[in-house]
This record gives structure tokens, C-alpha cells and sequence, in this order.
């Protein structure tokens, strides 16, 4: 079981040179439980979440990380609480999915600490938790795309944070993965109540799967609470510029986002069918 983990902004401004794209955020995470983080493309999602990581320098207030600011830690401790999963993770050339999953173990190691037991144990657990102890000794770069993505967040698990961050970690994958990738962040949440942050596109499966959700818009926080309360035809229309309905999804009883376009409705292929 994991630590109840207090993470936090406070007055934070940030982005990339000299432009500023996120100003004055203050939010907290809620601990134990999945948040995502929402919005529209160029909304800021990606460079909030990279703060709330460490990659990022605030140009103004702070993130903190219980009542520490965070950009002041030594790295290894932040590492030993806190995971991150980029949006595209880049491995060495031929390094396999054990290798890999080895990985998570290096911040719990001192300059003359050395692998032992407890770390064997950590791999075989995160590699049988996602699935993959039978690709153990395969080449990454051999792997399909939901194949290295559990790669990947093995090695997350192997790290046994308290935190993990997660940047779009559906991208690029087809939806039977996406929803393999989500169910299993949320394995992990009930087994360890790991606290998960994610940046998502999907809205409607963010909804699915979130407990909290933050929806990002023009360089603040427009709106966060639970799913139901932040997924709002008024506030698709405001974050994503998109006319919507919300109606009930069948299969999880949650809320969910039916897109309005030009052509609403069947009526323009039926005009098809009624042309041939």
C-alpha cells in the first residue's frame, strides 16, 4: 500500500522560453486516485503535467510535493516517490523488456547499493501485473505498440511510486489497447492506490476512467471536480469549442459526450442510399 502523497500548485505559471502558456493554476491532486487532465490541442495539458513532473522550471509560483517545492528536491528522492511516462518514450537500441522493467529499480539504489532480492521481486511483479512475464527476454523494438506501452508501465510499477504520471498514454494505440492500458492503471490504483495522473484526448474515456478530472482551457484551469460534474455540454463547448449532447453510457453508467457535427444526424446517408 502506498503513502497518501500530498501533490500541489500553488500561483503556477509556466512554458517554454518566453512564452507562457499556463499562469496562475492552483490545483491539488486529489491522493489515491486517478485524475485526468483534459483539453483542447495547444491547451496546455502536456506542459502542466510536465511541471507537476519536474521537467519543467515554473516561470512563477510552485508545485509542490508534501509542502516541499518540488523543483528543490534532489532528484532521487523525487524519483523514489514520484513516476513519470512520457508521451514518447525513448529506450536504448536492442534493450530488452527485462532490461527495461530494471530500470524502475535505479532510485532505489545508492552509489554502492547493489541488485538484490527485493528488486528480482519488483520486476517479476510489475512484468506479471502487466502481463508480459512471457516477453521478458524479447527485444523492445520487437514488440507491437500495446506490447511496449505495458513495457513501459511495468517499468513505472517496478519503481513502486506513490505517484505516477502518465502523459497521453493511449496515443498511437488501437482502442482494444487503449482500454487494456486504462484498465490496467486502474489495477494498479485499487491494488496499491498508486495516485495517477493522466493527460488524456479521449474524453469520453477519461470520463470512464477518472475519479477527478481538470479541464485545461486558455492557459488555466476552466473547470475540476468529479467526471459528472465537469463533463457538461457548456463546458465541452467552452474547452473543445464543440456542440454536444451528454447522455448516459450503457456499459459503465457513466456520463458521456455524443459529438454534434455539420451532418447531425442519418439523414445524410440515407440521402446517399436514396440517390444509387
Amino acid at each position: 500500500m502506498t503513502m497518501a502523497r500530498r501533490l500541489r500548485t500553488k500561483d503556477l505559471s509556466a512554458g517554454y522560453d518566453s512564452r507562457v502558456i499556463l499562469k496562475d493554476i492552483s490545483l491539488e491532486v486529489p491522493a489515491g486516485r486517478i485524475t485526468a487532465i483534459v483539453g483542447g490541442n495547444a491547451s496546455g495539458k502536456s506542459t502542466l503535467l510536465r511541471t507537476l513532473a519536474r521537467i519543467l522550471k515554473p516561470k512563477g509560483g510552485s508545485v509542490l510535493l508534501d509542502d516541499n517545492v518540488i523543483h528543490d528536491m534532489p532528484s532521487n528522492a523525487v524519483a523514489r516517490i514520484m513516476g513519470l511516462l512520457p508521451q514518447s518514450p525513448i529506450a536504448p537500441e536492442g534493450i530488452t523488456v527485462a532490461d527495461l522493467v530494471g530500470r524502475g529499480r535505479h532510485p532505489h539504489h545508492g552509489l554502492f547499493s547493489r541488485w538484490n532480492a527485493a528488486d528480482d521481486r519488483a520486476v517479476t511483479d510489475a512484468l506479471t501485473a502487466t502481463g508480459i512475464a512471457g516477453l521478458a527476454e524479447r527485444d523492445l523494438d520487437t514488440l507491437s505498440g500495446g506490447q511496449r506501452q505495458r513495457a513501459w508501465i511495468a517499468m513505472a510499477l517496478a519503481q513502486q511510486t506513490d505517484l505516477l504520471l502518465l502523459d497521453e498514454p493511449t496515443t498511437f494505440l488501437d482502442v482494444a489497447h487503449q482500454i487494456d492500458v486504462l484498465d490496467l492503471l486502474v489495477d494498479m490504483n485499487l491494488s496499491r492506490r498508486t495516485t495517477v495522473v493522466m493527460v488524456l484526448h479521449d474524453l469520453n474515456l477519461a470520463v470512464r476512467y477518472a475519479d477527478h478530472l481538470i479541464a485545461v482551457a486558455q492557459g488555466g484551469i476552466h473547470c475540476q471536480g468529479t467526471p459528472a460534474d465537469v463533463l457538461t455540454e457548456a463546458t465541452v463547448k467552452t474547452v473543445f469549442g464543440l456542440d454536444c449532447r451528454i447522455v448516459t453510457d450503457p456499459v459503465s453508467g457513466t456520463s458521456t459526450m455524443v459529438p454534434i457535427g455539420r451532418h447531425k444526424s442519418g439523414s445524410v446517408g440515407q440521402e446517399a442510399q436514396s440517390r444509387k
